[in-house]
This record gives C-alpha cells, structure tokens and sequence, in this order.
C-alpha cells in the first residue's frame, strides 16, 4: 500500500511523517529525493528564474527515479510505503507554477505522469490556509509565498474533487500533537481496511 501525505508548505508533512516512523511499519520516503536529480530539483527551488516547464521535467525525473529505486521495489516487497509528498505535489504545484505557460497546467502535469507513475493507494491530506502556511514555511522561496499557496491549494482541492474517496483531509491549523494524532489513526484505518 502507498500513502502519501500532502499539503501546501508550513502544513507539517514532514513534521507528521517524522513522527509516524515512531508508530508505523513501513518503508518510508519523499520527494524530492536526495539523488541527484532531487539536488537538481533543489538547485531549481533556489533560483528564483528557473523556467517552470524545466523545472517541472526535472521533479518528474526525480519522480521517475524514486519510483524505479524506492517505491515499487518496497511495494513489490510486500511494503507500506508512506512517503512525504508525491505526484499530488507535481500537479498542485507545477500546475500553478505552468499557469499562463501551457494550457490547463494541472491536466498537463497530470497527463505527463499518467503513463508511467504508480498512483496512490490513499493520501493524508493537511489542510492549512495559505497565510499561516507561508508564515510557517518562512517564505523563504518562490514556492512559499501566499498568492502562490493559495494557486496550490485551489489545486489541491480540485485533486479532491477528483478522488474524493483516496483523500484524507486533516485540518492541519490544529497543534502538532493533535495533527500527528488524526493522521495516525487515519492510517491505522487505512491498514485495518487494506486487503490483504
């Protein structure tokens, strides 16, 4: 089984994914990579000018990479894999980074990866209002800044219109405490209900 966990910046993905490796056992991971196409995408985030249609190639080799290394291997395995951001990202934020670029970027983010990536089997998603996102991230990137959080979220959301049911929303406004709570028991759902 695949579970990703979503959200804007500042929403407390990684916070919550550090805190399941206490509780849960699988096989954990995130996007991007620490390969070197992740370094490629880490080099991309820091320029401020970085051509977005570039851009979103270099996270979809980071993805492509990640799937042959990690996540299938762990799933052929038999593995739960939890990993910290995943295709989901790509749409919400490339689609709002490709806006004005190609039309309807969403869709084209998507149709780019329908082909070949791995779906998720179920996704936390931590639910947070732009502003507190950006105030909690620091705004320390182009990626950070409320107007384009706020582009992200609206795409996020529209994700969950399309899947509601592989969607978990989680008001992610809550303290850690009680965040990191509701997403240990949504997986422990999600466990208890997966087929064998």
């Amino acid at each position: 089984m695949l579970i990703t966990l979503e959200g804007i910046d500042g929403s407390g993905k990684t916070t919550v994914w550090e805190a399941l490796h206490e509780t849960v056992d699988a096989a954990f991971t995130r996007e991007p990579t620490d390969s070197w196409y992740g370094e490629a995408v880490a080099r991309s985030i820091a320029d401020p000018d970085a051509d977005p249609l570039a851009e979103l190639f270099l996270y979809t080799a980071d993805h492509a990479a990640h799937l042959s290394n990690t996540v299938r291997p762990a799933l052929d395995a038999g593995e739960v894999v939890i990993a910290d951001r995943y295709s989901d990202s790509r749409y919400a934020y490339q689609g709002a980074a490709l806006d004005g670029v190609v039309k309807r970027p969403m869709e084209y983010v998507r149709g780019v990866h329908q082909p070949w990536t791995h779906a998720p089997d179920a996704t936390i998603y931590l639910d947070l209002d732009p502003e507190q996102g950006a105030a909690r991230s620091g705004a320390t990137n182009k990626f950070e800044q409320v107007e384009y959080l706020d582009r992200v979220r609206t795409n996020y959301e529209q994700l969950l219109a399309y899947e509601p049911d592989r969607f978990v929303r989680i008001d992610a406004s809550q303290s850690p405490e009680t965040v990191i709570g509701a997403a240990e028991a949504a997986i422990e759902r999600l466990l208890d209900t997966a087929p064998e």
